[in-house]
């Protein structure tokens, strides 16, 4: 086990961490912007270090700052959390150099599934699920209506070279498609360093659900089963929740089971999470996959019994997974997490301020995981997600109860957030009936907006 941790992260994320290291009995270095000087996850560390302005490119994405804390600190870890540097590997192969462990997927895993065309190709060539699709698209704007019209219109757009929902766009037409293609590769350029860009067959209101992957340094990966993430706003997640609702057993426990396979075939060696997008129909195609611990991993811990975090950090140690995880896995009860943001309930804008009021309810069996209290700053410089709520539950109709009462106890002044909306869509008949899809957000807040 390691000694000396250093978690390469901020606010609930790190909190996250450095709660599971401390019960694995291991020390933890915590690091700091200017911002966060003040943070309350800096508490819960052994020891702290300043990395730098508030800007997240001065300090949170600042290697050589963290590199140059690694040394001097003396870690043998590095847990990089999820967002930032978390699927760098570039990053993950400068640690590894320093002679300090990466707390996560190999580099070459980083490499290998952060290009979206070559991670399609290496998983396609292994037998997972995949929707038509090209490769990285020329210049030549002859060449690119040739790659749409050999998928089928309509097409999504999609950034070769990142994630998140920046740069997808959809074109139903030749009309549409070079704009989407010119739009898209700019925004990639911007937010990724990369302008290329690709298309895939667009599935209409398709589900997401993903797979939870843990594989060790010895050949071995298995999944922990699936997750349904599809209530989303700009393509980022709100509401997620374990096992899937309104999906056969046998069939997502079939698709498990296969991913599970393909991974372990792979030699994955670490945690990763394989997302899906699966047609009303419920067939199953290939969107992306995740080479990190993800914001809503909370959900299957809570259904599966197993704390991923200690798990990565044990398989990143050198265990086999056979001493990590039970033998026969098994889903019980069901799990729903909502992400409470610091913006406005009516077109999802961030909202910073003072938390003037901050007070989430304080029932035990209510998991809050937060980097903020009361009377702190939301600032513009990170993400606007102050916590998350999760609930279990013995069945889906009462977490679903449980998360509207635990929300509706939340209390909160101070700056907009989106509670509102989220119980909205926790009220309405089609996430009660388990009839989600990427465009629920959308469908619920216009028939709640026409009620009002």
């Amino acid at each position: 086990m390691f000694n000396k941790v250093l978690v390469a992260n901020r606010g609930a994320v790190a909190a996250r961490v450095m709660r599971a290291l401390y019960e694995l009995g291991v020390h933890t270095v915590a690091v700091y912007s200017e911002a966060d000087a003040h943070a309350p996850y800096l508490e819960l560390s052994s020891e702290a270090c300043p990395i730098g302005p508030a800007a997240a490119r001065e300090s949170y994405l600042n290697q050589d700052a963290l590199l140059a804390v690694l040394k001097q600190t003396g870690c043998d870890g590095l847990h990089p959390g999820y967002g930032f540097l978390a699927e760098n590997a570039e990053f993950a192969a400068r640690v590894a150099e320093a002679g300090v462990r990466f707390i996560g997927p190999s580099a070459r895993w980083i490499d290998a599934m952060g290009h979206k065309t070559k991670a399609r190709d290496l998983a396609k060539a292994h037998g997972m699920p995949m929707a038509a699709g090209s490769d990285v698209l020329p210049s030549e704007p002859e060449a690119v209506k040739a790659a749409a019209r050999a998928i089928g219109y309509p097409v999504l757009v999609k950034p070769a070279g990142g994630g998140g929902g920046i740069g997808m766009l959809p074109a139903k037409d030749e009309t549409e498609l070079i704009a989407a293609v010119e739009r898209s590769s700019s925004l990639a350029s911007r937010g990724f360093g990369n302008a290329e860009v690709y298309l895939e067959r667009l599935v209409e209101r398709p589900r997401h659900v993903e797979f939870q992957i843990l594989g060790d340094m010895h050949g071995d990966a298995r999944h922990l089963f699936e997750r349904d993430c599809s209530v989303q706003r700009r393509h980022q997640k709100i509401i997620e929740e374990a096992p899937a609702p309104n999906v056969a057993r046998p069939h997502a426990e079939a698709m498990a089971q296969r991913i599970g396979g393909i991974m372990r075939a792979m030699g994955y060696d670490n945690i990763g999470t394989v997302e899906m997008l699966m047609s009303r129909d419920g067939e199953f195609n290939f969107l992306e996959m995740n080479t990190r611990l993800q914001v809503e991993h909370g959900v299957t811990e809570e259904v599966t019994g197993v704390d991923l975090v200690k798990a990565m950090v044990r398989a990143a140690a050198g265990e086999r997974l056979a001493a990590i995880l039970p033998q026969a896995m098994r889903i019980e009860g069901h799990a729903i997490q909502a992400r409470v943001y610091a913006e406005d309930p009516k077109n999802f804008f961030p909202s910073p301020g003072k938390l003037t009021v901050f007070r989430p309810p304080q029932d035990p069996a209510i998991r809050i995981e937060t980097g903020y209290a009361e009377g702190r700053d939301v600032t513009p410089f990170y993400d606007p997600m102050i916590a998350k709520v999760i609930v279990k539950a013995p069945n889906r109709a009462r977490a679903i109860e449980r998360l509207v009462e635990a929300l509706q106890a939340f209390d909160i002044q101070g700056l907009k957030h989106n509670i509102p909306a989220v119980i909205a869509i926790l009220k309405s008949e089609a996430f009660a009936a388990g009839d989600v899809h990427t465009g629920i957000v959308a469908d619920v807040l216009v028939r709640t907006k026409t009620k009002a």
